[in-house]
């Protein structure tokens, strides 16, 4: 299968789950923000068909690759406007105990994005469990597999990550 094809299989086969995530990641955020889901998947579809030399080796190394594709693109996004506003205080950023990291709807994407490039500097699996958890959607089991590890390993990892975050988010004001 060419790389094109290959990649228009994965979209095929993720896009609805794709289309679920990003509009989690925007019902979250602002009333200001002008993405659709619809708009961001596609963005990440042009971003992903643009890597012709990746070759997926199942949807979930295909959606950790998506979850980095989106992160950048909500990035990208609230920079460009950040720019227009400049100023703000410190970002509250909500971590829920079951699964995921969701920013509350006064956050911005780039205070977590932030951390994580400071995380990816300390530790990158870490970096990438909560890209894949937190961007992709992605099960543990998931991850796991992407990451070649035991998902006994994935989980202890989360709780680790989970505990850093919240120190690190936390700064002067309480989550």
């Amino acid at each position: 299968m060419t790389d094109d094809r290959q990649t228009d299989s994965m979209v095929e086969e993720t896009y609805e789950h794709m289309k679920r995530l990003a509009a989690s990641y925007l019902q979250m955020e602002s009333a200001t923000v002008t993405l659709s889901p619809t708009v961001l998947v596609h963005e990440a579809y042009v971003k992903l068909s643009k890597q012709a030399s990746d070759k997926y080796q199942s949807r979930g190394h295909f959606l950790a690759i998506a979850a980095t594709m989106m992160r950048r693109i909500l990035v990208d996004h609230a920079r460009a406007r950040n720019r227009l506003k400049r100023g703000g205080d410190m970002v509250r950023v909500v971590l829920d105990e079951d699964k995921t990291i969701s920013p509350s709807r006064d956050s911005d994407v780039l205070a977590l994005d932030e951390v994580l490039e400071e995380l990816q500097k300390l530790d990158t699996r870490q970096a990438r469990i909560i890209e894949m958890r937190f961007f992709g959607g992605m099960t543990v089991p998931e991850v796991a597999e992407v990451l070649g590890l035991s998902t006994r390993t994935i989980e202890n990892e989360w709780k680790m990550c989970r505990a850093w975050l919240r120190k690190r988010l936390d700064g002067d004001s309480k989550l």
